[in-house]
């Protein structure tokens, strides 16, 4: 099954350490969301996001720098397993995230791409809105 990667630079007004932990803490990441999230803080660990739309297992964590994920959607078939990742650097604008989403099945690419924006990144912000 062919398969893209969607690559997305984001600036929040936040710094990295706070960015980090909303990512990975149940009740931040279901505050920011307003959906349903069961987060690990561990590598290994596994969670699940909106209501159990999307899950996976944290592969990577780098404290307040870095987090790498297996990432798929409940409709995507069985087989299928994505690739996330975040980095975070700080500015003087906040911290900028550069998200990378890799093995993205292509019947599902745009509904993704646009879902980043929509559902994290759009909120996010406004989660962080000062």
């Amino acid at each position: 099954m062919a398969s893209k990667i969607i690559r997305q630079h984001i600036t929040v007004n936040s710094n990295p350490d706070e960015i980090y932990d909303v990512f990975l803490d149940s009740k931040k990441h279901t505050s920011f969301t307003g959906s349903k999230a069961k987060m690990s803080k561990r590598i290994g660990g596994t969670f699940t996001v909106f209501d159990g739309y999307a899950s996976g297992r944290n592969l990577e964590l780098i404290s307040n720098e870095y987090i790498r994920q297996s990432w798929r959607a409940s409709n995507w078939p069985e087989n299928c397993v994505s690739e996330i990742s975040l980095e975070l650097e700080k500015t003087h604008l906040g911290t900028r995230i550069t998200f990378i989403h890799k093995n993205i099945p292509d019947k599902f690419y745009d509904s993704i791409k646009d879902g980043w924006k929509n559902y994290y990144w759009t909120p996010l912000k406004l989660y962080f809105k000062k």
